[in-house]
């Protein structure tokens, strides 16, 4: 019979701290995806940084992405155990924000979700939209567990999509973006693959993009 123990963990996350010394900062969190560390994630940001504080959380369960040795990944959740993480996750990521909040007193917080971390992004996000001011997700499906009827936000919501993004096309593709739209969010494409492009986010922001 299986049992459950609740216990201390520790995680981890990067942030970067803009260079304007402003008292209340725009601050950006964002969710990476499978298979990612923020200690590199972060850096898709570095366009950014001089305008915004950002914040990489990562995903508490770390991997060897292939065999028993070598590079090293992260992940939200598997469909093991799926419930429980989905509610570890809220947690540890209500306990950060908390923290975040109390030491930078955001003047505004954007919420990013890129591919798995879209899905973990979406669920926080629902459980206390008045958190967040805006709402990104980038390349992944809306999750499933979460009624389109009681997903709604006064907030601006992006999706983003690339072009040629590998695990979306053709249809696919467009079925995805519609579904977005169906959902009340602001869909963008460009020409890319299924990565973070810093320029959209830029754009979405309508901020000056300082990359190269």
């Amino acid at each position: 019979m299986e049992h459950t123990l609740k216990s201390l963990k520790t995680y981890r996350y990067e942030i970067e701290v803009p260079q304007s010394n402003v008292r209340a900062p725009k601050m950006i969190i964002a969710l990476h995806g499978y298979g990612q560390l923020v200690k590199y994630f972060i850096r898709k940001f570095e366009a950014l940084s001089s305008e915004y504080l950002i914040v990489c959380p990562e995903g508490p369960h770390r991997f060897y992405l292939k065999g028993s040795s070598g590079r090293v990944g992260a992940s939200w959740m598997t469909k093991e155990a799926r419930e429980m993480d989905i509610a570890d996750n809220v947690h540890w990521l209500n306990a950060l924000l908390d923290e975040l909040k109390q030491g930078y007193n955001p003047d505004s917080i954007t919420l990013l979700g890129f591919s798995q971390g879209a899905a973990t992004a979406a669920r926080w996000y629902q459980q206390n939209p008045k958190q967040f001011d805006r709402l990104i997700l980038w390349a992944a499906v809306f999750p499933p567990d979460i009624e389109r009827g009681t997903f709604t936000s006064n907030h601006s919501m992006h999706f983003v999509l690339g072009n040629q993004d590998e695990f979306y096309q053709g249809s696919d593709a467009e079925a995805l973006k519609n579904s977005y739209v169906d959902l009340g969010f602001k869909v963008h494409a460009y020409e890319g693959t299924h990565d973070i492009d810093t320029k959209v986010v830029a754009e979405i922001f309508g901020a000056p993009f300082h990359g190269i």
